[in-house]
């Protein structure tokens, strides 16, 4: 496998150094691959896209040295169950937002059928007895009131400001580096390599984006302009799949 990447490197007249610049993929890491030693790679998940990324940019066929390669270790590792995978699809439906208007309306009617209310005696009369308002006790200070100024919560629609036409994820790596694959509704691959620690990518479809997460747990995800609260293990494989709306992650 890695005399075959070495062989197209030297076809396509390129240096590992250049190699290395093209991929991202550190110079020491092509060497020790071209020797078939994988153990620089970070885990097997990180294996297989150092080999996807080194085949396709000296013209190779990745699937074939993929295949090969987890052929060697006993085959592809069992994927992640049917049931968290798809849970992540669900879009949440849409909350129907409270009548503030109509609920300050009802309270303020009822505030001033209290005070005319308690303003007559219960026969339809005024009384003169509450006529004169209570003041302070002679040589008594009033004291002052506090006054809070309550910060309003930024509603989800200030936080919102992706287009909602359009399905918007955004990946960054937080914790670690993380290799990731993502698709178009129709296909079509927008993305699939390492993102290292600290690197975001922002991806855009007018329907759905697949996602694959080689390390879930270093990636933190915002879809359609608002944070996925969802907490993956380090080292966790995750399948998603998001369209347009809010997102929802079992």
């Amino acid at each position: 496998m890695g005399r075959t990447l070495q062989q197209a490197r030297i076809a396509a007249h390129r240096t590992v150094d250049e190699l290395s610049g093209s991929t991202r993929v550190r110079v020491p890491i092509v060497h020790a691959i071209e020797e078939d030693d994988f153990s620089r790679c970070g885990g097997d998940v990180y294996a297989r896209g150092h080999i996807r990324m080194l085949a396709r940019a000296v013209g190779v066929d990745p699937e074939p040295l993929v295949e090969q390669f987890d052929a060697e270790r006993g085959g592809r590792p069992a994927p992640t169950p049917a049931a968290p995978m798809f849970e992540a699809e669900r879009i949440r439906p849409e909350r129907r937002r409270p009548n503030w208007t109509a609920a300050m309306v009802a309270a303020i009617v009822a505030v001033v059928g209290f005070v005319g209310f308690t303003a007559l005696d219960g026969t339809g009369k005024s009384t003169k007895s509450n006529d004169v308002a209570e003041g302070p006790t002679p040589g008594t200070k009033p004291s002052p009131s506090k006054k809070t100024n309550p910060k309003p919560e930024p509603s989800e629609s200030a936080i919102a400001a992706a287009p909602r036409d359009k399905v918007t994820v955004k990946l960054s790596a937080i914790d670690d580096k993380s290799w990731i694959s993502a698709k178009a509704h129709n296909g079509k691959l927008l993305f699939d390599g390492i993102l290292l620690k600290g690197d975001s990518k922002t991806f855009q479809d007018d329907e759905q984006i697949d996602l694959i997460l080689g390390n879930a747990g270093a990636i933190e995800l915002f879809v359609n302009g608002k944070k996925v609260a969802d907490e993956f293990e380090p080292g966790q494989v995750e399948r998603l799949s998001y369209t347009q709306g809010d997102p929802e992650v079992g």
